[in-house]
């Protein structure tokens, strides 16, 4: 019998950096799951090249530099004729879908959401408000654009089960759309024989991608607030001074001025190896005041037998209702005096660390996530013509966004090419 799949497309929104952003190391996992089942991976991008980008290449992952508005695309895809294509966050989808669709009306569409952009862009609005955030946040343009991608796609991979509760529940979004597939960690064996032990590790650490605008709010918390109140806790217990290292990729000169050597807020930048980092401190702190998704730094964290302190928004969907590894509050005088309380309590760190690593073990297992990605993807290919008969409203938004979606794209082509030939230098 014929392989169902052969043949991955992922179009990637970016170019795939696992060191840098938790977006990363989710495209990475996934080119991983797909090339364990023996399975083509292709991957293809519009964006600049970047520093920290992932070796596709030496992946065994083919690559190609693609064009926005640009028929050298239909041409491209029509040739690879891929079983499945994988569209990276849901700018991809309205970019290239009716390309796609056009080309190799077979193929599956699969959008990988990272996370629901809508709700991240709902609750940085009401954070920036100082309330919370309201139903009617959520009646966004970007709510209306993403929402209609995850309805024009065969099937969509979600990280968070809080967000298909929310597409299921506010957006009508049918269940059978959507797949839960968070992180997918190696988690074997996973103990604290071989991590640093309590005494071993020392200071606190944060990262994150400055470029992400929850991590960088959360930075500044830090610095403006919660650090200040976890000095007085050390300096009231007579503690020895501990040091906050913040690392992060793309740091920008308004985080590097926070550098303060005197206070012990170190600002580091660039880890080469964040595992490293993370597991020889002794607390992770993610004081996050909105995002969505899954949080990459927390199941670092969890890996590396490292207990967090962080917030509710931090937790969603990371706990299957297992105790926290660590702490969780909301108000940063709570925050302080957890952090430094689990920073010198070994009993504590202990329990706090077994819990991190029995909720990486239950929620992130790579082998069985892998097992049931692929199951629901080859199921889909068998039942993509049903689905598809299913799904009305996706074929109503295909039918009306693509028809305005290609002749814009086509547009702009010809007017390109105008540009071209009267300026050809």
């Amino acid at each position: 019998m014929a392989a169902i799949v052969t043949t991955i497309l992922i179009i990637g929104y970016v170019w795939p950096e696992p060191n840098s952003s938790a977006a990363g190391a989710r495209i990475t996992q996934l080119i991983e799951c797909f090339q364990e089942q023996g399975w083509n991976v292709h991957f293809a991008s519009a964006a600049a090249p970047t520093e920290h980008m992932v070796d596709l290449d030496a992946m065994g992952v083919a690559i190609q530099n693609i064009l926005i508005n640009d028929a050298s695309f239909d041409q491209y895809v029509h040739d690879l004729q891929p079983d499945i294509v994988v569209f990276d966050r849901f700018v991809s989808e309205e970019q290239y879908g009716w390309r796609v669709e056009k080309q190799c009306s077979d193929a599956l569409r699969v959008l990988d959401s990272e996370d629901l952009h809508c709700l991240r862009d709902a609750r940085h609005k009401a954070h920036r408000q100082n309330r919370a955030m309201e139903d009617a946040d959520l009646n966004s343009e970007m709510a209306l654009r993403e929402v209609a991608a995850i309805f024009r796609s065969d099937l969509s991979l979600m990280i968070s089960d809080y967000e298909i509760q929310l597409l299921t529940e506010r957006f009508s979004v049918p269940v059978t759309l959507l797949h839960h597939c968070p992180f997918m960690l190696d988690v074997e064996g996973l103990d604290n024989s071989d991590l640093p032990t309590f005494e071993q590790r020392q200071h606190f650490v944060s990262i994150g991608n400055f470029r992400h605008a929850p991590n960088w709010d959360a930075v500044l918390f830090l610095k403006q607030t919660i650090w200040p109140l976890i000095q007085k806790e050390l300096a009231r217990k007579q503690l020895p001074n501990a040091e906050l290292h913040i690392y992060g990729a793309y740091p920008p000169p308004k985080a590097t001025a926070l550098h303060n050597e005197r206070d012990g807020f170190l600002v580091k930048g660039w880890a080469e190896d964040a595992f490293h980092v993370v597991r020889n401190a002794r607390i992770n702190l993610a004081p996050l005041r909105f995002g969505a998704g899954i949080k990459g730094k927390l199941a670092d964290g969890m890996l590396c037998g490292t207990p967090s302190i962080t917030t509710g928004i931090g937790t969603e969907s990371m706990t299957a209702g297992l105790p926290w590894g660590g702490e969780i509050a909301n108000d940063p005088e709570r925050f302080a005096e957890a952090a430094v309380r689990l920073y010198q309590d070994q009993s504590s760190w202990l329990s706090a660390q077994q819990n991190g690593l029995a909720i990486a073990r239950q929620l992130f297992d790579k082998q069985r996530l892998h097992s049931e990605l692929t199951d629901i993807l080859e199921q889909a290919m068998t039942e993509r013509e049903q689905r598809r008969q299913g799904n009305f409203i996706g074929a109503m938004l295909r039918h009306h966004h693509h028809r305005s979606t290609q002749f814009m794209g086509q547009w702009i082509e010809a007017k390109n090419r105008l540009a071209e030939r009267q300026n050809p230098n």
